[in-house]
């Protein structure tokens, strides 16, 4: 399942955290614990990783991620706002300097005209606050859960290196 974007990004990710001395912990949903299994690929895993939640189900993101019920009744558990909440939450329970989510359609099944398969949100939470990215991938339910992986990556090492940008401008 494991492609050679993931595992790039997932090398990146790991190294940046490394050399910052931070940790992450990943709320998933549509990546069922790909994100954590594709970091944990790099030796020395366990210095940046602190904890990793699927949480599939709508009642598990609010329950153990503190995901309000009004976002996952208004504007559903495929949305920004629930992946921003998601990527606060799992911060916040963990202790970690980084939190970062996925949720989203995989498909095949799922999607409509206003959220077709494909459709994904990819959340970081920070020390500047919280985020989320939308994406709209294509191909197979596999495809596009790897490329949620390889983008989940990507975000939180833009959002690391927006904060060193920010860190050094105040200096």
């Amino acid at each position: 399942m494991m492609n050679d974007g993931m595992c790039r990004a997932g090398a990146r990710a790991f190294a940046l955290l490394r050399a910052r001395g931070e940790h992450v912990s990943f709320a998933e949903s549509l990546t069922g614990g790909l994100i954590a299994a594709t970091l944990v690929e790099n030796s020395g895993a366990s210095a940046v990783l602190d904890e990793s939640y699927v949480t599939y189900a709508p009642e598990s993101k609010m329950r153990i991620l503190g995901v309000a019920r009004e976002t996952v009744e208004t504007v559903g558990v495929v949305s920004a706002r629930c992946a921003r909440e998601m990527a606060a939450g799992v911060r916040r329970i963990s202790g970690a300097d980084w939190g970062v989510s996925a949720t989203g359609l995989a498909g095949p099944e799922g999607g409509t005209a206003e959220t077709p398969v494909g459709t994904v949100f990819i959340g970081v939470a920070g020390p500047e606050g919280a985020r989320a990215l939308e994406f709209h991938f294509g191909g197979e339910r596999p495809q596009v859960r790897a490329q949620a992986v390889q983008a989940a990556f990507e975000a939180l090492c833009e959002a690391m290196e927006a904060a060193n940008r920010q860190s050094t401008s105040q200096n």
